[in-house]
């Protein structure tokens, strides 16, 4: 009954923001169609079609809000004007209350809290839709923020979920274009999103990777996790204090070098994915803030590390191939790769996909940061993956939004600064490491404690070796000489048989009196 009083709540909502209107000219069934304009006879609705999705997903509650933040990465799916309106869906909820997260944090501890804490803020710093955030002081004085999971989360998100199947099913059964954006493939990566970010144990462990990381860079701060504190529902961490990085006014008051932090947001930025395949993929502003200590004055600080972008080495080396490709504007390459890697199929035109590449990106070089829209460049790649058959991969929708982000926090940084030229010389020096000298050492370096234990024993390896070539070249040659003896007897066989078949022959021919 439940299931079925929020299935009609929905539907009230797809009306109510004139959600039918969006898939009107695409549905299958003319009856459906109908329908849909009989529904929206008399509605008034002046808002564009995104604008009216992003209320919509608002207004059914944080999962879907949610939901629609991860559909927003998807530019490959979506329309640009959509994905670009979901992109400013904002998760923020009203807290829950206090009572409940002290009994959270007790239950998660097994013991009161001021046998943990010498003072707990009751009132939450910060709220979203999975947990919120609290400021306290630990029994030996270090400040923390306590991370708090909302109660009850895996039933509510379990349950719309289910509804969010269903609704997947029906898109691809009525919409003409429902296979092609594989809603219930979509929901069913939002769903092993959402679990993983339930487990606050994998969000504490992601940061203390990224801190290991960053540890060099002298560039970000990362929070340090109170391992002694931190369960599945709870986690403690090291409090950072800083100014939000969407305060440039402030910031530029309080001497920061504006234009340096910008390019130091695309340094770390490529050091995370080329370096080590292991990325923040949610650096909104909402989750960076600048550091104003003098010890570490102008350093990024990162917050939020439920979302973690991984690569694999393969990943990151075809990534940069075609970075450096697009530099140099040698659309060829770029056209070859998606061959080699499988993306496009085998017998694809290089010509002809290297010809739609350079219509792409060509318009777009040479230009400061400011006049350049990365959205629409990827909205022309992704309709010309559409009609190459391209297949976008998975692994690279978290690296897609991540630059997005990027791209939008270096326009509000430095409207001048130009994100190809800065990232250029990192992506050579990069690629130089790797297939040059200096990385040929380092694999080598790498593989040296898996060939430590192998070297002792390589003399006497290599001499069983060679005492086994007397005994194999003896077994070669019975195998030859047994080979020869058997071409001999099937060559008599063979000699044999024709004979007779010569005589068979000659008898039928003298038989038949032709001969």
């Amino acid at each position: 009954m439940r299931r079925l009083l929020r299935l009609v709540f929905i539907g009230f909502i797809v009306l109510r923001y004139g959600l039918d209107e969006i898939t009107l000219g695409s549905l299958r069934q003319p009856w459906l169609r109908a329908l849909s304009r009989i529904v929206a006879t008399g509605r008034r609705l002046n808002a564009p079609r995104g604008a009216r999705l992003r209320m919509a997903l608002e207004r059914l509650g944080p999962i879907f809000v949610k939901f629609g933040q991860v559909l927003s990465t998807r530019r490959d799916l979506l329309p640009l004007d959509v994905a670009e309106e979901l992109a400013h869906l904002q998760d923020r909820v009203p807290p829950f209350p206090a009572e409940a997260a002290v009994r959270m944090v007790e239950s998660a501890f097994g013991r009161p809290l001021e046998a943990v804490f010498a003072s707990f803020d009751r009132i939450p710093v910060a709220s979203a839709s999975i947990a919120q955030v609290h400021f306290a002081v630990l029994k030996d004085g270090r400040e923390v923020a306590v991370k708090v999971l909302r109660p009850g989360m895996l039933r509510v998100i379990d349950e719309d979920l289910a509804l969010l199947r269903t609704l997947a099913g029906a898109v691809e059964r009525v919409w003409a274009d429902g296979k092609r954006l594989k809603p219930r493939q979509v929901v069913a990566e939002f769903d092993k999103y959402l679990h993983d970010e339930l487990d606050l144990v994998r969000e504490a462990a992601n940061a203390a990777q990224l801190r290991r990381n960053m540890e060099g860079l002298g560039l970000v701060i990362v929070p340090e996790m109170i391992w002694d504190l931190c369960t599945e529902q709870v986690i403690v961490m090291e409090r950072m204090k800083g100014v939000p990085i969407s305060q440039v006014q402030r910031l530029r008051e309080a001497g920061v070098d504006i234009r340096k932090l910008a390019r130091d947001g695309v340094t770390i930025f490529f050091t995370q994915v080329f370096r080590d395949g292991f990325f923040h993929a949610d650096m909104h502003p909402g989750n960076i803030q600048v550091s104003l200590d003098p010890a570490t004055f102008g350093r990024y600080i990162a917050l939020d590390f439920g979302i973690i972008g991984t690569l694999t080495e393969y990943d990151k080396e075809y990534l940069a191939q075609n970075f450096i490709a697009f530099f140099r504007r040698n659309y060829k390459r770029v056209a070859e790769l998606h061959v080699e890697s499988g993306w496009v199929p085998p017998n694809t035109r290089i010509d002809e996909l290297e010809g739609a590449i350079r219509a792409c990106c060509e318009p777009h070089f040479d230009k400061p940061l400011k006049d350049i829209s990365l959205g629409q460049v990827l909205l022309r790649l992704f309709q010309t993956s559409r009609r190459f058959n391209v297949e976008i991969q998975p692994q690279l929708v978290l690296l897609q939004k991540t630059l997005l982000n990027i791209e939008g926090l270096g326009r509000q940084l430095d409207p001048d600064l130009d994100l190809w030229s800065t990232a250029k010389p990192f992506l050579e020096r990069w690629m130089n490491e790797q297939v040059g000298w200096r990385g040929l050492f380092e694999r080598l370096k790498n593989e040296a404690p898996r060939y430590a234990k192998l070297l002792p024993e390589l003399p006497r390896l290599t001499h069983q070796a060679l005492t086994q070539v007397p005994l194999l070249q003896a077994r070669l040659d019975a195998l030859i000489a047994e080979r020869r003896r058997t071409n001999r007897a099937l060559a008599g066989v063979g000699i044999v048989l024709g004979a007779l078949l010569a005589v068979a022959v000659a008898q039928l021919l003298l038989g038949a009196g032709l001969w």
